[in-house]
């Protein structure tokens, strides 16, 4: 089973992820893509951390998150965003097609695994045009793979201002 979470920055989708998580286990996983780029970004992993008790078991993984022991499991995978990052942060921002092909594959070898998997996103493209290549090009790149993994959830929830929106199952949704 593939939850498919999406939406702005702050608009609920780690909150709504988490209750969801609880609602289905006792002891869910929470796994983190985020790479510790600076100091600030790692308080704002520390505030994620706070946000969990100690019914959660915490695991890393920047980008094979794949590799985990979590068969049978119910997992929030936070995030896709952070994830597609790293990948693109490792081609130094300029493979865009061979950031995306080993991202879907990844993908693949997870939605593979019997888990519960709640899969969390951001919606980035429905602002500005982003000013820079590595900017248009990354907004690009998370647009395909939201694309990519939405095509195949089980169910796909937009969150807007703290609520969630369920969107209609996509008449062309690829098979698993």
């Amino acid at each position: 089973m593939i939850y498919y979470i999406t939406g702005g920055t702050r608009s609920g989708k780690s909150s709504y992820a988490q209750k969801l998580a609880l609602g289905l286990s006792d002891n869910p996983v929470y796994l983190a893509t985020a790479r510790k780029w600076d100091a600030d970004f790692e308080q704002r992993i520390k505030r994620h951390q706070q946000d969990r008790d100690e019914r959660w078991e915490n695991m890393e993984e920047e980008r094979y998150p794949s590799a985990m022991a979590v068969q049978g499991r119910v997992v929030v995978l936070d995030c896709v965003t952070l994830w597609l990052t790293n990948f693109f942060a490792d081609t130094k921002y300029t493979e865009v097609d061979d950031t995306l092909a080993r991202i879907k594959v990844e993908f693949d070898k997870l939605a593979a695994i019997d888990a519960t998997w709640i899969i969390i996103s951001n919606e980035i493209g429905m602002g500005m045009h982003a000013d820079t290549e590595i900017g248009r090009k990354f907004a690009d790149l998370q647009g395909w793979i939201n694309q990519y993994i939405a095509q195949r959830a089980d169910k796909a929830i937009f969150m807007v201002s703290g609520l969630p929106l369920e969107l209609p199952a996509n008449p062309l949704r690829a098979e698993k």
